[in-house]
């Protein structure tokens, strides 16, 4: 296996939950050590990898690291752990998961655990909610359970791994939006391997807590003040059943990169982006994004006096789940793109609408 792809399952089947990203973050660092002269880490987790430190002008390139999840909530007197969202987990798709819940002695296993059919039969069917859905570690009393070193704010997340579909396809968990940190860091190493001379400064930017409100692009936006910011994160595979292609836009995996357009969106940015991609090739995809994108973008957009920003997307399926899916060229289309746009901008250029 290559350095990539091993980097790449290391960092996917690691966990990195919304608050707690710090193991995930030191694997991220660890790669991409050798093709930057620096990095900067934020009291809540962010990492930023530095190429050209001392330069004035700014470039950042983004994607964030943490994965949704759940908080422990309330433990029972039989030992039944009740639970709360850390970020948009789907309590539709809990029962029968496996799961570990993190402690300072390690993790625990345990399983969403759900009534069998026999007993549902002939009754109206109980959909899966936050007041029924509960996590069994195999414990008959709270005291057991706390034993093992669970409590309330013990964190917990779905046991499932990278895996590849019909040769074409990463699935797994939290490829929102580790799959975005992966295509970061290759970006940093083609830079590296190509021997590629920036005339700015680059922030390679892996950023906490974008699951709860795009929090850690805030702080390390504030603090790095760019001049310029291409976030990567996924966006909706319309083409998989069940969406609306008239409410969601028209996306498809394997179709290339997805440009957004929205008011968070530095029309410049995005356009210079669209020129590289016609002129080298590149399939793409648009996307309208209406009043936000929902994204890192907004946070650097619209962070200061206002950071000229732009978003690359690449088409995901199942969001949410623990199989999402994305197609492998997708994921190389998207480093290819921010790469040629990375080589062939200019320290200083001027991004205003009106000069």
């Amino acid at each position: 296996m290559k350095k990539n792809e091993k980097f790449l399952y290391e960092y996917l089947n690691n966990a990195s939950p919304t608050g707690f990203e710090t193991s995930g973050q030191k694997i991220w660092l660890d790669y991409i050590t050798p093709y930057i002269d620096e990095y900067i880490s934020d009291t809540y987790g962010s990492v930023v990898g530095v190429i050209n430190p001392k330069a004035d002008y700014k470039v950042v390139i983004e994607a964030h690291a943490d994965e949704i999840s759940w908080f422990v909530n309330y433990i029972n007197e039989n030992g039944y752990i009740y639970v709360v969202r850390n970020g948009g987990s789907d309590h539709q798709i809990a029962p029968s998961m496996r799961v570990n819940v993190h402690t300072k002695y390690g993790p625990v296993k345990g399983v969403f655990g759900w009534p069998a059919i026999h007993v549902r039969h002939g009754e109206k069917e109980a959909n899966p909610t936050l007041k029924n859905i509960f996590v069994d570690v195999g414990c008959s009393s709270k005291e057991e359970v706390e034993e093992l070193g669970i409590h309330v704010g013990s964190v917990i997340t779905f046991e499932d791994e990278l895996m590849e579909l019909n040769g074409k396809f990463y699935t797994g968990r939290a490829l929102d939006n580790r799959m975005g940190g992966y295509v970061i860091a290759e970006v940093a190493r083609m830079l590296h391997e190509k021997k590629k001379k920036l005339p700015f400064g680059l922030y390679i930017v892996n950023a906490v807590q974008e699951e709860i409100g795009l929090r850690g692009a805030q702080m390390i936006a504030e603090r790095i003040q760019p001049d310029v910011a291409i976030v990567t994160d996924v966006t909706h595979d319309t083409a998989s059943p069940m969406y609306s292609k008239i409410k969601s836009g028209d996306v498809q995996c394997g179709k290339g990169p997805v440009i957004s357009y929205g008011p968070a969106v530095q029309n410049n940015v995005r356009d210079m982006i669209i020129e590289v991609a016609k002129k080298k090739k590149i399939d793409f995809q648009r996307l309208s994004a209406s009043r936000s994108t929902g994204t890192d973008t907004d946070a650097f957009a619209y962070s200061n006096a206002g950071v000229a920003s732009a978003l690359i997307s690449f088409p995901l399926k199942y969001m949410h789940t623990t199989v999402e899916t994305v197609h492998k060229q997708d994921v190389e289309n998207t480093i290819k793109l921010i790469y040629e746009v990375l080589i062939q901008m200019k320290s200083g250029h001027d991004f205003r609408y009106i000069k």
